[in-house]
């Protein structure tokens, strides 16, 4: 099994947001997501920081994670360097 490098994991987590309607508790995102809390956490604040995720809460007050424009592009763009690195067996 080989690790993933930290731009599949950006790739997954945010494939996993869109996946779910475009939004997500925290919870269930760390359990798909399948990284330790502590890097869950360090890679959540990165995407809010660069402006891929946004973090929203209902009115009850609890926190969910959505895709911003940034975060849709992120995986568009993203599928087309994958489709790129295929075609060229690398």
């Amino acid at each position: 099994m080989t690790r993933r490098d930290r731009l599949e994991i950006i790739h997954d987590i945010l494939s996993i947001i869109r996946k779910h309607g475009n939004s997500i508790l925290p919870t269930p995102l760390l359990r798909y997501s399948n990284l330790s809390t502590q890097n869950f956490n360090r890679y959540m604040s990165e995407l809010i920081e660069k402006g891929l995720v946004r973090e929203v809460q209902d009115e009850n007050g609890r926190r969910y994670y959505t895709l911003t424009d940034k975060g849709f592009k992120f995986l568009e763009k993203y599928q087309k360097i994958r489709e790129f690195i295929e075609e060229f067996g690398l």
